[in-house]
């Protein structure tokens, strides 16, 4: 099967999929249906099984999914099989508040080493995490085996980073620029746009007739 052509909409249904099995098997639950698991992230029963059905042949009819075996499953299929070593360049307010965000290490991503222009910064840890020069990006890209880089840097460079971190041979980035940028066809990116969110947050709150009225 050729992953790239899973739909979105479909691997980040995965990811709540894996979020409710993880909150259950916390929970010592052991079984659990297509039911159970639409409930958990607001879809349909129909869906589930469909997103599923995509990867393989998962539980039993009229018996459900084996918490632990399907939360195995989903974690083989997103690739967290083993934790994915990340960097992150731009240690601001945005990039700090991700190196503070602890949920990343429990849900399969560590965060080794941070970049900045800020010479104030450099020698100093966020969050246990060191943050360097930018001229030592690529050395410490290799050197520290990074999977993943996050781009949390002012629109007007993220490409000329995404340029250098292309060429460390790192396999995937994840931008909060807003800039779309010029990547290798072999490269991962994701984009998240903040404002983009919140737009279609937006739209949904109109849209249920939800509106605050001005006083």
């Amino acid at each position: 099967m050729n992953l790239r052509k899973i739909s979105e909409s479909t691997v980040r249904r995965l990811s709540l999929y894996l979020n409710l099995l993880r909150d259950m098997s916390d929970a010592g639950t052991e079984v659990v249906s297509s039911v159970d698991l639409a409930g958990g992230i607001g879809t349909t029963a129909a869906q589930v099984r469909k997103d599923l059905s995509n990867f393989g042949s998962f539980g039993k009819r009229g018996q459900g999914y084996v918490v632990e075996d399907l939360r195995a499953s989903i974690e083989s299929i997103l690739g967290l099989v083993r934790p994915r070593r990340v960097a992150l360049v731009g240690a601001g307010k945005i990039g700090s508040a991700l190196l503070g965000y602890r949920d990343l290490r429990t849900r399969g991503f560590e965060i080794i080493v941070a970049f900045d222009i800020d010479p104030e910064k450099y020698g100093r840890k966020v969050f246990d995490v060191p943050v360097l020069p930018m001229d030592q990006l690529e050395q410490r890209l290799s050197a520290d085996r990074i999977e993943i880089v996050i781009l949390a840097t002012p629109p007007a460079v993220a490409q000329e980073v995404a340029n250098r971190v292309t060429a460390s041979g790192v396999a995937g980035i994840l931008s909060f620029a807003a800039s779309k940028l010029e990547t290798d066809a072999t490269l991962a990116v994701r984009w998240m746009d903040v404002a983009l969110e919140l737009e279609g947050l937006s739209f949904l709150i109109s849209a249920a007739g939800n509106e605050v009225e001005e006083s």
